[in-house]
């Protein structure tokens, strides 16, 4: 089921023979931090789905952040969005993520409407409700098949896993 969420935001090849989870966190450094790896894995790896689930645990600015992601999608702008929330530094607050939304070019009433649109409510007490089940208490969290991978472990890391799952 969580390698198939029809709701959840994907990169890389959809079809993909090997699928990574990651649930993460706007306002998780080490996130950032593991943003260049996954787009490297992504660029290298053809057969690689990498699918993206909200966590937003570090406060209210990192829930904003996810719904506004989550609404970003109905605009089918969400890499974009998610992009740039990843490349921000500094403090994260609600004007900062309204900003970012204008600059990839969203429509900020109907970011704002949709923000609490009953899918994006749903599909983030889903992501919740999720890591819960899965033990993930922190972020970034990776997941390939039944193994979860705590923390931004790298690009070798990662792909290590990817090359062993994919060897079966």
């Amino acid at each position: 089921e969580i390698f198939r969420s029809a709701s959840s935001p994907v990169i890389g090849n959809a079809q993909g023979d090997v699928t990574l989870v990651e649930f993460f966190d706007y306002q998780c450094g080490y996130c950032k931090r593991a943003q260049p790896d996954l787009e490297r894995l992504v660029k290298q790896d053809t057969g690689l789905k990498v699918v993206l689930k909200e966590f937003p645990i570090l406060g209210p600015a990192s829930v904003t952040a996810a719904r506004a992601s989550l609404a970003a999608k109905m605009q089918g702008k969400y890499l974009e969005f998610h992009t740039k929330m990843m490349g921000l530094k500094g403090q994260l607050t609600d004007q900062v993520i309204y900003d970012t939304a204008q600059q990839v070019g969203l429509d900020l009433d109907k970011l704002k409407q949709d923000m609490n649109d009953a899918s994006v409510v749903a599909e983030l007490r889903a992501n919740m409700d999720l890591a819960q089940a899965l033990g993930v208490q922190g972020t970034p969290a990776f997941v390939i098949n039944d193994q979860i991978i705590p923390g931004a472990v790298g690009f070798d890391a990662l792909k290590s896993e990817i090359d062993k799952e994919r060897a079966g």
